[in-house]
Formats: structure tokens, C-alpha cells, sequence
């Protein structure tokens, strides 16, 4: 499945202009997932976050972007390399 493809049309579809490729915040409302902080928190848990990143939500924010882009490359979708690093 081509990732980026399907998320650039429904970013063009979308309400507001998103920066998916680099905003977990985007992306998950372009999902429509809950993007509030607890909800990125618990997700980034689930993930697997390091815990040293998971007292910073910058930090946080930027390590669950990379691991949800995985997460869709490892069930089959084609995401590019350089949004995987």
C-alpha cells in the first residue's frame, strides 16, 4: 500500500492543512485518532517508548511520529526511508 499516497489525499481532503510528515499531532488527526497529549502518552507506551523519552513530550512527540510510520511499513505499507528516520 502506498502510505504516503493515501495520507496526501486525505490530507487534500482535510478541513486544515497538516504536516503529517512531521507532526504526530497531524497525523494522527488526519487518522482521526485522538491527538490529545494523554492519548499520544498512552500510544507512545504501547509502542514501546523509551522511557527516558516519555518525560519529554518533545522528545516523546518525535520518537512515536518515527514508531507509528514503522508500524505501518511493518503491516505492509510503503513508507519511505526518509520518514522512518
Amino acid at each position: 500500500m502506498d502510505v504516503v499516497g493515501k495520507l496526501e489525499d486525505l490530507a487534500a481532503r482535510h478541513p486544515e492543512k497538516l504536516n503529517w510528515k512531521t507532526s504526530i499531532v497531524d497525523l494522527l488527526k488526519l487518522l482521526d485518532l485522538d491527538s490529545s497529549p494523554q492519548a499520544r502518552k498512552e500510544l507512545a507506551g504501547e509502542l514501546g517508548c523509551p522511557p527516558e523519552k516519555m518525560g519529554d513530550s518533545a522528545q516523546m512527540n518525535t520518537w512515536l511520529h518515527k514508531a507509528v510510520l514503522q508500524k505501518l511499513a511493518e503491516n505492509g505499507g510503503n513508507v519511505p526511508p526518509e520518514l522512518l528516520h
